[in-house]
Order: C-alpha cells, then structure tokens, then sequence
C-alpha cells in the first residue's frame, strides 16, 4: 500500500508570472573537512578555488500569491532532507505556509569537490567522518538567503524556452551497459548521451534578463579526487562566466543582479572527462571490467579534454558557457502560462508497480514488480572511471566473495528475500537493514512534478542515467501532452543512482548503486505518472511517510579547532613570502601570510583573500578587483603544526590577459582562535607589485 502526500496548486487559465532570484554564498568549512562525491577518505579541502552560491528562483502566479514555485540549484554534491526540513522551518517561521514541502525544490549540482557530512544518512557521511554541523549549517543559512532575495524581488515576467546541441562536452561512462537497453529504443537516439542543452530564461516587459536556468547532462567531475580547494566545478564555473557576461565583468561572483544556474539532470553516467579511460602511468586505453592496467597499482581513469584538471575544468565550463549564451541570444518559445506543482514522498521498498516497455512506452499491466530493501553492490566499491575505487574490486561484477561477505554479514546480513530482490547484484552493504549508529540510506524519497505553461520539471531524488531520464522525460511529456520536459537530479533527498533494468544486468558501477533493485526506474515511472496526472487533473492524494530524522543521533569524528598560534616574532596576517616587484599578463603573483584556521569563520558573502588595486595613490583608494570566489585566485591553507597550531595561507593570482597596468597588492583576511578562548579577527597586506 502507498501512502502518498501531495499538495496541488494549480490554475486553469494562463495568468501574470512574476518572478524573483537570489543568490547568496553556501561554502562549506574550507579546510580539514572530507569533500562529498568521490568517497576518498584522503580528500580533505585545503583551501578555495571556486566558492560555492546557492541560485533560487521563486516563481508566483501574479493572479494569485498563493500559488508559488521555489527551484533552487546549489553547488553541492547533492541535497539532503535534513537541510531542506531546516530551510523550509525557517521559511515557514518567516512566511507562514507560503514555502513549504509541497513548493519547494533543492537541486545539487553534484560537483564532486565540496565539504561532506550534511546527509544525515551514515554511509554518505561516513568518509567525511560522520556528520559536519558546520557543512549543514552553511548550506541552510546560504539556501535561506537565496530563496529570502528572491521573494524580495518578484516583478513580473516571462518565461522562454530555448536549446541547443552541445558537442565535445561529454562522453558515457558507461558505454557497454548502455549497450544492454534495446536496440530499438537505442535506434531513437543520436547519441548514447544527452547532447542537449535546455534553457529556461525569465525576462521582464522591456526584454531584460532576470535569470537564467541551463540544464545540461554531465557529471561535475573534471576536478578529479586528488584536488584538495573547494570547487563548484565545470557547472560552477559556467554559471559565474554567464553572470559575469550578463552582470559586468567587474562584478564579483555571487554579487549581480542577474542569477544564472546550470543545474543537474540526467548525469548519471555522463562523464566531462572526453579522453576517456586509460591506464594511470602507461597511458593505454583501457576499461574497469578487463582491468588492463598491467603495472602494479596502477589505475584505469579518464581525463581530458585539457592538460591537468583546471584547464579541463575550464574548457568544459566555457563550451557550457558559450552555448548557453548562444541560446540566451536567439529567440526563445514563450511557454509562460499557469502554474502548478505536485510533490509526494514515496516509500521504496513498499512499492509495486507495472513494469515499463521502454519498446512499445506502454505498462505491462499483466505483471507486477517491486522496490527492495536499500542494499549497495559490489561495483560500487570499484568507483568509476572518474573516480576509481579501492581494493580489488572492478566493475561488473556479479557474483560476490566470501571474504567480503563475511565483513559485510558482520555490519548486517541481508536477508534471502534481499538476495533474491536484488539480483544479479551481489549485495556488498545491506544498508537497508544496518541500524547502527542510525540509517545508512533512506527507503523514502521525495518526488515532485512543477509546471510552468507548457513547461514540466520533473525533480528526482537521484542520478539517473542516460537512458533512465529519457525515459521519464518520454512519460510525463506523454502523459502531460508537455512541450517541454526537463528532469532535474539530485533534488530534494539522495538516493544514488537510478538505472534501466537492462543496465542493471550488466552491474557496473551505476547499477550497483542503484540501491532499491532492478525495478528502481518501473517505481519512479509509474510514480511521475500519476504525478503528472494528479497535477494535470487537480486530484488530491494521501500524504506519505515523513522521512526520518536523526539529528539527535549524528555522529563525528571530525575533531574541532583548539587554538591558532603565531610563529616567534610573528603576528596573524604577516606577509612572510612578499610577491616579485613586477608582474606581466601570464605570471602568477603569489603570497603567503601568518594564518589562522579558517574554520574559525567561514566568511559567507566575504573572501579569505582580495586582489586589490591602487586607484588613487595620493588618497591611497585601493579597490577590490577579484576575490577567492574568482577562477584567477586561490586560497591554499596548510597546518604548519597541530602541536603549535600555526598555519599559512597562501594566495595564489594568475594574471589574465588584457589585466590593466597599475599597481597591486594582496590583502588576506582571517580569524584566529585564542588559546585561553575567544575568536578574533586579523588582516594583512603583502607589498605593493607592479603589472605592466
């Protein structure tokens, strides 16, 4: 039996649409905190690259104020329940029941080099060692502030549509098991991943841009787990190029006016790293099933298009960037109408639904299937070319070990009907059955549908793969007779990957963490269905089981700051390494300071470190022209002594071209921690360098 919570608002006739965006500054404790997404215990943040924002659009039928839509896209590896429950707590303290479950959709966007240790589900949060109060504060506070900025600013506007194929941006992970979905269904398709981009932009009366929403399938893992600064990644990185475009290049990431998102959708085995996979130090191809690697240790990995992680990070960000801004400037189609969403959570395991055809795209309502216990295969552990596991595990495996076995029956066994669900995938973690400390994955998920006119976005709790979301998009539009359908990942609540059955068979990687069975996709089908029609026909369905919460059983081991010390005949804030008297275009500018632990104050909507610029020498006007939110600069922390508890930052400018000539110095700004108590703020200057 499912029980089902949806809350309706919809309107027959097309009416007004207003429309507001906020973006505001989510970035986690820069330092010492295990990132989210590659799982690899040695990967703790030293520092910031790219600072992460929070882009919230909040969308009002102008008939009616009741009836609103929030999107919000994050540069997080996902959302978790437990930090929408708190957004929406502080929503509803603010607003009344304006914002609530039913309206409110959080999407990550899934880059892979971002603090950890917000999920509250213990097998998420177990590499970054258990919960991080500081990462799920940040997140909440900086989410609240987008969606609080964009209330704010509702005016009223239009809603375009526009596309646009996007080439040398992606390439399947996965190819051999998107090989198992049927050839005919296959025959549809160009490609064996999504070369779309899709483009939802809003513009008032006169035709200027509000904001701008890209969809585009590709995983956020050009940094690969070796990178260590926090990093919004390629889609990060092309959102801050878009407002910079729309906003003016001297406005200073996360500070314009225009708010440009490039959100997930279906990822999951979509890949930024175009060289594909080969062999760590003889450089032959190779793939993670016939483990080719000859030499010892050596790993199977993808990389590309660029020399190192930055440059491919960059390159694929501006073909984002570039074609989007392609889309934005050609004319769009005008699907502002009513508006409507529909939102519901769902019980996994307790699900039994028709299987779908993806041949005919009918149910086969002679036959029934069903969810299963959360449980992880043994491919998971193998990692992906992105991102190679440990051990030796490899992908396509479908028989288990004994030796694993037993460490896994000593966590938790699974059951014979567990064993039976899940086949052919051996079980690696029955996560569904592992109570200790508290839940290891969640069984019950959030799923919701929102409409815009012609326009339907569908938020799933996952990453879908490539075949996956066409065939979800393929239902709703069917189903809602749509123009346009976009799926957006990652929202709401995490629950791993969302393969075909076909896929699942193969158990590569994907589809040992699909974690409710073969039958994980023929669940969420029917689900958006009746969604769909639930929206479509005004129809009220039961609520469903509240998720859990465990915030009073968390745990960490991720220990706190004790105190901050100065080196002998030192201050917090010294320049101890000065920049060259003189720089070019080209040069990197580099300069280290006496530092505190950044943890010590995370300084939302402010920066560690400012490339500032003499703009009147007898005043002495020095202004602010990048901080460490910009691709030019990093801020790079390292502990000198834990003993001693001193520690440097290190600010690093690379000057673009075209930089103006002037005179320049770096000012890094920080907090320290006091041994006897108390936190206290420092600043400091290196040298005055010239750019000629």
């Amino acid at each position: 039996m499912l029980w089902c919570w949806c809350v309706l608002v919809c309107v027959s006739a097309a009416s007004a649409l207003r429309v507001g965006v906020g973006i505001a500054d989510v970035t986690g404790p820069p330092a010492e905190i295990g990132f989210m997404g590659y799982a690899n215990f040695e990967q703790t943040g030293h520092g910031i690259h790219l600072r992460q924002f929070s882009r919230a659009f909040v969308l009002e039928d102008g008939r009616n104020s009741s009836q609103r839509i929030v999107f919000v896209s994050v540069d997080a590896a996902m959302m978790g329940q437990g930090v929408r429950r708190e957004v929406i707590k502080r929503l509803k303290k603010r607003y009344g029941d304006m914002y609530t479950e039913n309206n409110v959709i959080i999407s990550g966007t899934h880059t892979h080099s971002t603090p950890g240790g917000f999920l509250m589900d213990f097998l998420f949060d177990l590499p970054i060692l258990g919960f991080v109060k500081e990462t799920y504060v940040a997140y909440i506070i900086g989410i609240y502030k987008s969606i609080v900025m964009a209330h704010t600013k509702l005016t009223p506007a239009r809603m375009e549509y526009g596309e646009a194929e996007l080439l040398g941006a992606n390439i399947n992970r996965s190819p051999t098991s998107y090989l198992r979905n049927p050839p005919e269904e296959r025959a549809k398709y160009q490609y064996d991943v999504d070369k779309t981009l899709a483009q939802v932009r809003f513009l008032t009366a006169s035709d200027d841009v509000l904001g701008v929403i890209n969809w585009f399938a590709v995983h956020p893992t050009s940094m690969n787990n070796t990178n260590r600064l926090i990093s919004s990644d390629n889609v990060g990185y092309a959102s801050i190029l878009m407002e910079k475009a729309l906003n003016g290049n001297n406005t200073h990431p996360g500070k314009g006016s225009v708010v440009c998102a490039f959100a997930s959708t279906n990822l999951g085995d979509v890949s930024p790293n175009i060289k594909g996979p080969r062999c760590e130090f003889s450089g032959k191809v190779c793939d993670q099933e016939s483990l080719l690697c000859e030499l010892p240790k050596e790993r199977c990995f993808a990389s590309g298009p660029g020399r190192d992680m930055f440059q491919s990070t960059k390159i694929i960000a501006t073909k984002l960037f570039e074609t989007a801004m392609t889309v934005l400037k050609q004319p769009g189609e005008d699907l502002t109408g009513p508006l409507g969403v529909v939102h519901q959570f769902v019980d996994m395991p307790l699900e039994e639904v028709h299987p779908y055809d993806p041949v005919t795209e009918t149910f086969n309502a002679s036959r029934n299937v069903s969810g299963c216990f959360p449980a992880m295969g043994y491919s998971f552990a193998a990692g992906t070319t992105d991102g190679p596991g440990a051990f030796d595990f490899k992908q396509g495996t479908t028989s288990g070990n004994p030796l694993w076995d037993a460490v896994r029956d000593f966590i938790a066994e699974p059951t014979k009907e567990d064993v039976e669900c899940h086949a052919p995938k051996p079980i690696l973690f029955a996560t569904g059955r592992i109570k200790f400390p508290y839940s290891w994955q969640p069984r019950i998920v959030s799923c919701a549908v929102a409409r815009i006119g012609g326009f339907f976005l569908a938020a799933v709790p996952g990453e879908f793969t490539t075949m996956s979301g066409r065939r979800l998009r393929n239902v709703v539009r069917k189903t809602a007779g749509a123009k346009k359908v976009v799926l957006a990942g990652l929202s709401n609540i995490y629950s791993d990957y969302i393969a075909t059955p076909e896929e699942y068979q193969a158990q590569r990687y994907e589809a040992a963490s699909t974690i409710y069975g073969p039958h994980t996709l023929d669940i969420y089908l029917n689900k958006y269905v009746e969604l769909t029609e639930a929206l479509l026909n005004d129809a009220g369905l039961a609520p469903g089981p509240e998720p859990g919460d465990w915030s009073g059983q968390l745990v960490t081991l991720v220990p706190p700051v004790l105190w901050d010390a100065a080196p002998w005949r030192r201050d917090f804030g010294d320049c101890v390494r000065q920049p060259e008297p003189h720089h070019a275009p080209g040069d990197t500018v580099t300069a280290t300071f006496v530092a505190g632990h950044p943890r010590n104050n995370i300084r939302h909507g402010r920066s560690y470190a400012n490339v500032e610029k003499l703009e009147s020498e007898e005043d002495d006007a020095w202004v602010s022209v990048l901080t460490d939110a910009d691709w030019e600069t990093k801020f790079i922390w390292q502990r000198n002594s834990k003993i001693l508890g001193t520690s440097y930052a290190t600010i690093e400018w690379e000057i673009p071209p075209g930089t103006p000539p002037g005179k320049y110095r770096i000012h890094h700004y920080g907090s320290y921690k006091y041994i006897l108590g108390g936190i206290y703020p420092y600043h400091g200057f290196s040298d005055t360098f010239e750019v000629t």
